[in-house]
């Protein structure tokens, strides 16, 4: 479905990313893991279009879609949840859902309550006034307002209390379960294995493992050299 193949990034003369190939099937859930700073964000923004991919390229249902702006990407399906929220402070909750509301298929407000029922009792409060872990939600789900067929998910759990973790890994997985491909970019493993079928390991701008997220628990020497800090 995405493939991101031999992928070079930079911003101006700043290379971040050297020769990155990663890809993620219709329907499953594939994690871009990684310590800060190793590339795992800009590699999403390489796919959607918001840094400058200076070679290889990037393709959805074998399409390339390395030169097209970020908006057509978006309609095209692709959902980006940035690491930093984004949202409108100064819309409702229900406000930044419409803001988000593009293209047709299933997915509408009262849908996107039924995924995060805490949202609906906050339908009238503004963006601002909400929790971190409230306003992640409502990032997700203002995207998926959009109608993405792949959603890519930058840090969702970074800076969250644990039980706000718990609930949107819970919200994701039920996501995972309609059937939505996502492509997970996290520092958290502990995060990233009770969701994803497949990991890659980034570090230095380049793939350094990749396999079966089963395969990742049981290769200790390889979550000790690019994982652990």
């Amino acid at each position: 479905m995405l493939r991101v193949e031999s992928v070079e990034a930079a911003y101006g003369l700043s290379r971040v990313l050297h020769g990155v190939t990663i890809e993620a099937r219709e329907g499953e859930v594939v994690s871009l893991l990684g310590r800060n700073g190793a590339g795992k964000s800009t590699t999403l923004k390489a796919i959607v279009g918001l840094v400058e991919v200076t070679a290889g390229s990037v393709s959805l249902d074998g399409r390339n879609i390395t030169a097209l702006p970020s908006h057509e990407i978006a309609r095209l399906g692709v959902g980006w949840v940035p690491e930093d929220r984004r949202i409108f402070s100064d819309l409702t909750v229900e406000e930044n859902l419409l803001v988000g509301a593009k293209g047709r298929g299933g997915w509408d407000a009262s849908r996107v309550y039924g995924y995060f029922p805490a949202l609906g009792r906050m339908a009238r409060r503004r963006g601002g006034s909400l929790s971190g872990g409230e306003q992640q939600m409502l990032t997700v789900a203002r995207t998926l307002m959009g109608n993405p067929r792949i959603l890519l998910l930058d840090e969702p759990s970074e800076g969250l209390a644990p039980v706000i973790v718990q609930a949107l890994g819970q919200q994701i997985a039920a996501l995972r379960r309609e059937g939505l491909t996502i492509l997970l970019s996290e520092q958290n493993l502990k995060f990233a294995a009770r969701l994803a079928d497949r990991a890659y390991i980034i570090e230095k701008g380049q793939i350094r493992w990749e396999g079966s997220m089963a395969r990742l628990l049981e290769d200790e020497a390889a979550r000790r050299a690019y994982l652990t800090v």
